[in-house]
């Protein structure tokens, strides 16, 4: 009864449930034996967690370059990074000069600094729309998203970081019959 295909729908039977019971008996006196040969070796190797998940391919341009859309609030970023000396342009413009406070400067390199590549990309990027602290968190999604096409195996650790998510908080729109989204006009007694 063991790997039986049917023809119309494809699926695979792997077995019963006695067969998963001997399996995992199987499963554990092997582990059981292997831990007994390297008590040592375990304590002094740290455990990594290994994902299952296929890796991505690599993704990059004619120019050896990966390319990413970052948004946020109502900017817009499209960012291209090779690997280089860690220049960052804005607009044609260094991000020294762009993103004058170091707040927004420090919010930028955060995906290098979790990803532990500081200063071994190049990032080039056109920003629009919003204003300059969405432009910053523009910016750090497309170069989250931009890292994660280079180099898949850096994916995990971006997503975990939360980087890749695009954080969908976005300004309230205005009401009829309020000054703002929620604000009433003044109360006049008389």
């Amino acid at each position: 009864m063991a790997d039986e295909t049917t023809p119309d729908t494809g699926s695979t039977n792997t077995g019963t449930l006695s067969d998963l019971a001997d399996l995992r008996t199987a499963v554990a006196a092997s582990a059981d034996a292997s831990s007994d040969a390297s008590s040592e070796d375990a304590a002094a190797a740290p455990i990594i967690p290994v994902s299952n998940a296929p890796l991505r391919e690599q993704e990059l341009d004619a120019q050896g370059r990966a390319y990413a859309t970052g948004r946020r609030k109502d900017a817009v970023a499209r960012v291209w990074i090779k690997p280089g000396s860690g220049k960052i342009t804005v607009n044609g413009r260094d991000q020294e000069v762009y993103f004058a406070r170091p707040t927004l400067r420090l919010v930028i390199n955060q995906p290098f600094g979790i990803a532990g590549r500081d200063g071994q990309y190049d990032v080039v990027c056109t920003v629009t729309g919003g204003g300059l602290s969405g432009q910053a968190g523009a910016v750090k999604h497309g170069i989250a998203q931009a890292l994660s096409k280079f180099e898949p195996a850096l994916r995990s650790t971006v997503k975990a970081a939360g980087f890749l998510t695009r954080d969908p908080r976005v300004v309230e729109r205005k009401k009829y019959g309020k000054a703002k989204a929620r604000r009433s006009f003044q109360f006049s007694k008389r």
